[in-house]
């Protein structure tokens, strides 16, 4: 656990999403969500390679360049843990050295830093032998331009053989996942993916605490859905999710709380989890993250948010 533990922060167990940085938040936007996150005590930020190609006109690495220039505009490299990715989409080849080397420095290069705290394989592929993938992403923390290892969007199977490939050339294993884990959508990590986080000192570092906003409590009509740009990802928990926000209205009515703040402090409450990834795209929305991830909720209504969940 010590490698992992190298990454939580100072007091507030909260990883700021950078998926909307040059997307849904133009420059100026971006730097006051920042701002707002570190004058709150936040020291980690979550980005990708990829963040945000699905958008014409895009290529990817927006959100790695905005929070570069954040960072150097700031003079708080020092300050800051920030974990990227490589392979958003799992394709042959993705994780194999030679491309995983090129992918760092491009990421290096955009963040305008020497190294990377974290680095994810972004989703798995079974083209590159995982012996390889071990050798490659090890040879990063060798190197000095990685500082710990994970892995994105794996399987508990996948990630125990590809740690058991790195014990066996003594190289540096993957220290943290990064699966979908919130109120709705529980599979990606409950079961052996948190058995294995929780026996063997893996960090979780769930993405979609928010499940896209669903968890806010604001989408309550598919008229609803139509709100912004991210309505089309709100669909997916849409149905499912109702149960889960009745029961939520119950625990906001006990408690005061809104309904952001139960989705994140319900996350920070299962074991095995280090912090969740949540994302504002405005610089108000960032008290509401920060107070999920400093609430503390009451076993009865733990226990109610998990009832919810068996009838969705």
């Amino acid at each position: 656990m010590a490698a992992a533990t190298q990454l939580e922060h100072r007091g507030l167990r909260l990883v700021l999403g950078g998926n909307v940085f040059g997307w849904t938040a133009d420059l100026d936007t971006s730097f006051a969500i920042l701002d707002a996150f570190y004058a709150a005590g936040g020291r980690m930020i979550d980005t990708a390679e990829g963040y945000s190609d699905w958008i014409p006109g895009h290529v990817g690495g927006e959100s790695e360049t905005v929070i570069g220039k954040w960072m150097a505009a700031r003079g708080n490299r020092a300050e800051m843990h920030i974990a990227t990715k490589t392979g958003m989409y799992g394709k042959p080849g993705d994780l194999a050295p030679a491309k995983v080397a090129a992918a760092v420095e491009g990421s290096l290069a955009r963040l305008q830093t020497d190294y990377i705290d974290l680095y994810y394989a972004h989703r798995d592929e079974s083209e590159t032998p995982q012996d390889e993938a071990a050798r490659g992403f090890g040879a990063l923390v060798a190197s000095g331009k990685v500082r710990v290892l994970g892995a994105s969007n794996f399987s508990a199977e996948r990630l125990a053989s590809v740690r058991a490939a790195a014990a066996a050339q003594g190289v540096a294993p993957y220290m943290a996942i990064q699966n979908e884990y919130n109120l709705v959508v529980r599979a990606q990590f409950e079961g052996p993916v948190q058995t294995l986080c929780v026996e063997e000192g893996v960090a979780s570092f769930p993405y979609f605490g928010l499940a896209s906003g669903f968890l806010t409590g604001k989408y309550r009509t598919t008229a609803d859905l139509d709100q912004g740009p991210r309505g089309y990802r709100v669909r997916d928990y849409f149905e499912k999710g109702q149960p889960i926000l009745v029961a939520m209205d119950k625990v906001a009515a006990a408690t005061g709380a809104k309904h952001a703040h139960i989705a994140l402090a319900w996350i920070n409450a299962q074991p095995g989890i280090a912090a969740p990834i949540a994302s504002a795209s405005r610089p108000e929305q960032v008290a509401d993250l920060v107070a999920g991830a400093t609430l503390q909720l009451a076993p009865e209504h733990i226990d109610l948010l998990n009832a919810a969940h068996s009838l969705a």
